[in-house]
């Protein structure tokens, strides 16, 4: 039970507090802040601007497997670096605060 997530998360909180290291507050799973949720935006408008989008889930699969073999690298890139940009306008738009 020592290393059950909530006891670990406690014990990080704990250290990072006692360190006075800032932490951001907002939830868990934020598909804002979650980069894949980025790429599947990003193919799912691929996949809707072929001239013959697919029309049944049996031709979505291999098209989102041709779109994300054809992925340019840069695009990736991109959007690994605009994450601080998306973390910055949580904070500014959500409200969410940096705890202390």
């Amino acid at each position: 039970m020592g290393n059950a997530c909530p006891h670990r998360a406690r014990l990080v909180r704990s250290y990072l507090e006692s360190e006075t290291i800032p932490q951001m507050a907002w939830p868990a799973r934020s598909p804002d802040l979650n980069l894949i949720e980025h790429v599947w935006d990003m193919l799912g408008r691929w996949i809707a601007g072929r001239s013959v989008p697919p029309g049944t889930l049996h031709k979505l699969q291999p098209a989102l497997l041709q779109e994300w073999a054809l992925l340019p690298q840069q695009a990736i890139i991109d959007t690994i670096a605009s994450m601080p940009r998306h973390c910055q306008a949580c904070i500014s738009t959500r409200g969410y605060h940096t705890r202390y």
